[in-house]
């Protein structure tokens, strides 16, 4: 008996699950049909779109910057550890260094990075201007809350990512060119060899594609869960968390798929 009510009770939460899912599905769509309309005034459109591109691309560059070098330093000491054998050629490690930074890093894990900056950050600022009731206030003046705010957000981003990506592929190989130039590691010329060696250009248009994207990805989701960050300060949090973690999910998702697509 005791067997039977657990049995029950698992099916209710898993049926309650699926509910909720499709609930958040549904909204989501609707949100963005929403979003995806003619702006009322393409002034101020393109007056907050200026703005989102120098707070979600620009303001994003010094951190790109960063952590592309450092990784490009690290992954090429690592390939060069790692490939140590008379029987690999020499330009091994520049080749693993380019591919890994075209194929991976600069497309999807740079975009699970500024999940957590431009992702907190739209779900923060659109939540904290919910639960202040100035969306209810600019749906009063009938003015289409969701694409006055959300659409610059989303076409920002896009826009700026593909620079971001390019940005980045060229400092991790500078990263990886300054660790042949300052240690005993790797030779330059071995260096130089290996990322010019079998350069495939549809990887540069593959990790461009995957970018766009997981931009999408990013400010959408995270748009959404701002936009319905009902009640005080602490669902603004929770909305910021939700946001960055789902946006993770769907970002390794969609990596999935564009990977068996696209290569």
């Amino acid at each position: 008996m005791l067997f039977f009510h657990y049995l029950c009770a698992l099916f209710c939460l898993r049926m309650r699950m699926h509910m909720h899912l499709l609930q958040h599905t549904g909204e989501y769509f609707l949100l963005m049909q929403r979003v995806f309309r003619r702006p009322d005034r393409g002034r101020m459109f393109w007056r907050q779109y200026a703005r989102e591109i120098e707070k979600q691309g620009l303001q994003s560059l010094p951190i790109v910057i960063i952590i592309s070098i450092f990784i490009g330093a690290i992954l090429t000491i690592q390939a060069k550890l790692n490939t140590e054998n008379p029987l690999l050629p020499t330009y091994t490690t520049g080749l693993l260094t380019r591919d890994t930074l075209l194929l991976e890093f600069s497309s999807t894990i740079l975009c699970l990075i500024l999940a957590g900056k431009v992702g907190s950050n739209i779900a923060s600022e659109i939540g904290s201007m919910r639960i202040t009731e100035q969306i209810d206030a600019m749906e009063i003046m009938g003015i289409n809350s969701a694409n006055y705010l959300i659409l610059p957000k989303i076409l920002a981003f896009m826009s700026m990512m593909p620079l971001l990506v390019i940005i980045s592929i060229a400092v991790g190989l500078v990263g990886g060119y300054g660790v042949g130039a300052f240690t005993d590691i790797i030779t330059v010329a071995d260096y130089l060899v290996g990322i010019q060696y079998a350069f495939i250009p549809y990887y540069v248009v593959y990790a461009i594609i995957k970018s766009v994207v997981f931009a999408f990805i990013i400010t959408s989701l995270s748009s959404y869960y701002g936009y319905y960050a009902y009640g005080g300060a602490l669902e603004v949090g929770k909305a910021s968390t939700n946001a960055v973690v789902n946006s993770n999910i769907m970002i390794l998702f969609a990596d999935l798929l564009l990977t068996k697509l696209l290569l």
